[in-house]
């Protein structure tokens, strides 16, 4: 517009919150051309408090819009005017998502029960159940009193024995009995004899072969035991005699016990026993070496008298089936 008063300035309303407005002054020369444009200086007061609206003014006729002048530099901004009166609602903007839904209320009371329905009709019997188990019985009543006693019946004749029951027989051991009479003296120091024993006192099952050999006839085992009257006829060294078991000609493995005999014509004795497994048909002999040869065994026939006392063999040999 061109350059007037303020006072002629014409009222401009935005109708848009916080809007801004730039007042302009310009010269226009005779022809009608725009030759300045001035920013005013109001324009920083413009920006102050707001008075009240003045009454509107008519609206004039919009002039050709002149060049556009160079922008000025900005004014400091005014303080803040204090808030309008609020506008009109706008309309109603689009709904929002559903919120989630509320926790559940209590349950209400129950309602009053209703009126009981008609009886059905009866059902069909059920199968019988099983018999329950018997009671226990009563006790017993009391005895009656007992009758008179009736006369005795005669006595039955006895009857006939029985046949007598059959003694065990014992089983059947074989065994035997052997002694030598005569004294049994070696010549050799470096060779194994055989004690003899060639006098039968007694046997069943065993017998005597080569003076020296006892022979069983049925397999089992057997006990052999012996005793010897062992001599010495001379001499003052230290004398031993070994005795030890052979079976069918083969030594029995730690069977030998060596004895020390008495010198100058002293006696002892040697005792003891074997037991061991046979077959039928295998046979014993007692084994015996001398460190000198006047030590043997002796036959001492006797008489022995006050008391009278029997002769002593040499050799005695017992064998027994077990």
């Amino acid at each position: 517009m061109p350059n007037l008063p303020i006072s002629q300035l014409p009222l401009a309303v935005s109708g848009q919150p916080e809007s801004w407005m730039a007042i302009v002054n310009y010269d226009v020369d005779p022809g009608g051309v725009t030759n300045k444009i001035y920013f005013s200086a109001l324009t920083e007061q413009f920006s102050g408090g707001t008075g009240s609206s003045g009454t509107s003014g008519s609206s004039g006729t919009s002039g050709i819009d002149g060049s556009s002048g160079t922008s000025g530099t900005s004014g400091s901004n005014g303080t803040d005017g204090t808030s309008g009166s609020n506008g009109t609602d706008g309309s109603s903007g689009t709904s929002g998502t559903s919120g989630s839904n509320g926790t559940d209320g209590t349950s209400g009371s129950n309602g009053t029960d209703g009126s009981s329905g008609t009886s059905g009709t009866s059902g069909s019997n059920g199968t019988d159940g099983t018999s329950g188990s018997n009671g226990t019985d009563g006790s017993s009543g009391t005895s009656g009193t007992s009758g008179s006693s009736g006369t005795s019946g005669s006595s039955g004749s006895s009857g006939t024995s029985g046949t007598s029951g059959v003694t065990p027989l014992l089983p059947n051991r074989s065994w035997g009995s052997f002694l030598s009479t005569q004294s049994q003296y070696v010549t050799s120091t470096t060779t194994a004899y055989s004690m003899t024993a060639e006098t039968v006192s007694s046997s069943s099952g065993v017998t005597v072969s080569a003076d020296t050999r006892f022979v069983v006839a049925s397999a089992g085992t057997y006990n052999l035991q012996f005793s010897c009257q062992i001599e010495s006829t001379g001499g003052g060294n230290t004398q031993t005699m070994d005795i030890w078991l052979a079976i069918n000609g083969n030594n029995v493995d730690n069977s030998n016990t060596q004895v020390v005999g008495n010198s100058n014509n002293g006696r002892s004795v040697a005792a003891w026993n074997f037991v061991e497994p046979m077959n039928a048909g295998d046979y014993f002999e007692l084994k015996f070496s001398v460190s000198d040869i006047r030590l043997g065994f002796a036959y001492d026939p006797g008489p022995f008298t006050n008391p009278t006392r029997p002769a002593v063999p040499s050799v005695i040999v017992t064998v027994t089936q077990v």
